[in-house]
């Protein structure tokens, strides 16, 4: 009966410890490892943030899905252009929408993660 448990318990971590990253199998590899390289730069650059910000693109990949993501990062990055013609890109209510649930999800891996 112990060993019957111990099973079932380690079957169960398992699937908590992987299920993040079931979301994130939804995103390209090279995504996951930009994002994972920017994390690093701007939080140090060792074994501690490589853990954490793997754990911050798992969430977020849980969060939202990949479309929403590049949509989210597209009216990011086009919002800083400076000028009118980036005006579209951070006062639109889709932009604020994208960017929104982006700023979101970002929080919960903070939370989660660091």
């Amino acid at each position: 009966m112990v060993k019957l448990m111990k099973i079932a318990f380690a079957a169960a971590m398992s699937v908590t410890v992987c299920a993040p990253a079931n979301a994130a199998a939804d995103y390209p590899t090279a995504v996951l490892a930009e994002y994972v390289y920017g994390c690093m730069k701007a939080n140090g650059e060792n074994r501690d943030t490589l853990q954490r910000c793997s754990c911050s693109i798992d969430v977020i990949a849980s969060v939202i899905p990949y479309d929403r993501y590049v949509t989210a990062e597209t009216f990011k990055q086009m919002g800083l252009v400076p000028g009118e013609k980036g005006v579209i890109f951070r006062q639109s209510a889709p932009a604020k929408s994208a960017t929104t649930d982006l700023k979101r999800a970002q929080a919960e891996a903070d939370v989660r993660c660091f």
